[in-house]
């Protein structure tokens, strides 16, 4: 089995898993801890699909999972203070 191979089907597992959890939770943090589940799977198939054989790997799927990684740590960041906002206000009624 090669490396590629073993990112990718990591990948879907990641991503399935990520979906399931998300489906079958309710909780918001479960929701959001499963959201990045997902991302990570994603991220997981970007880097097997950057692997050509025997010439250097393409740079631009790094990139993207580079910058996704950021954006995935800023929109979890978001999503957590929005939800605790969320239940200081319930908390407060």
């Amino acid at each position: 089995m090669t490396a590629h191979l073993l990112y990718g089907g990591a990948g879907i597992l990641l991503f399935v898993l990520g979906v399931w959890s998300f489906l079958v939770h309710e909780a918001l943090l479960r929701k959001v801890i499963a959201l990045n589940v997902m991302g990570s799977g994603v991220f997981h198939l970007l880097i097997a699909i950057a692997e050509r054989g025997s010439l250097p790997p393409d740079p631009v799927p790094h990139a993207l999972v580079l910058t996704g990684i950021v954006v995935a740590v800023s929109a979890t960041a978001l999503a957590l203070a929005m939800g605790r906002r969320l239940e200081d206000e319930d908390d407060a009624r």
